[in-house]
């Protein structure tokens, strides 16, 4: 591997156990903890796309927040490269578009030292053409959302993204168009994502199984797949899943 965009070592986070009684109202720092991330460790080359995966609650949003610097762990340690510049995609992001702004008022409020030339432009590079850039953020479909969030994030491109769950909203064909567009726009950019389908993941770099908060795999796909472990459950599991819907 060359340069490292990310070095993550024995990250821990904790977060407090609802507890009741007086004892809890009058102490709360001595409340009881549940472990989010327990001694998680990896590392993303410059150009690498590292893909997480896990069930819900396996703490993988936790992780990416760690990553972002949304939040800092409770042990270990998040190092990011000197030449990183980050851009984070978080579960949220397509909530805090205004409904009545059009595409491109939500571009030129984000950018207003822009041209109107380069942000149709950039408009354009994401799919919004002709009379797409004055429709309302509040008729856009998830994926045009989800478009218009990456838009306004790679204006000034960074060159390592966080992404947590940008196409959770997409049905498949649709989280596919979001895909080959980011793959076209980001090329060369270092990715550390979250996605649900295997069909996006399969196609990472590396890839990131977790459980409990604790890294159980990590490997391609094809290597997890040959390791027959939760993985490879995982993914045939969907698989199966996804025959059944198109039958």
């Amino acid at each position: 591997m060359g340069k490292l965009a990310l070095h993550v070592e024995k990250l821990e986070k904790y977060f407090p156990r609802a507890a009741a009684g007086w004892r809890a109202f009058l102490h709360p720092l001595a409340r009881p903890t549940v472990p989010a991330l327990r001694g998680v460790s990896f590392d993303v080359g410059q150009g690498e796309v590292l893909a997480l995966v896990g069930a819900n609650g396996a703490g993988k949003s936790t992780l990416l927040k760690l990553v972002a610097g949304e939040t800092g762990p409770d042990q270990g340690t998040v190092t990011v490269g000197s030449s990183v510049k980050m851009g984070y995609f978080a579960q949220h992001s397509m909530d805090l578009l205004v409904g009545d702004d059009t595409v491109f008022e939500s571009l030129d409020k984000s950018f207003p030292q822009a041209g109107q030339g380069a942000l149709r432009t950039l408009a354009g590079c994401f799919g919004f053409s002709g009379d797409d850039i004055e429709k309302p953020c509040h008729v856009l479909s998830g994926g045009e959302k989800a478009r218009l969030v990456m838009a306004q994030m790679l204006f000034d491109p960074p060159n390592f993204l966080v992404l947590d769950e940008p196409t959770a909203a997409l049905d498949v064909r649709a989280e596919a168009a979001f895909f080959d567009k980011f793959v076209d726009v980001t090329r060369g950019a270092t990715a550390l994502l979250i996605s649900h389908r295997f069909s996006s993941v399969r196609h990472a770099d590396n890839i990131v199984v977790l459980a409990g908060g604790r890294v159980i795999e990590q490997g391609s796909h094809e290597e997890l797949l040959a390791a027959n472990g939760r993985y490879a459950e995982l993914f045939r599991l969907q698989a199966e899943r996804f025959t059944e819907d198109e039958d």
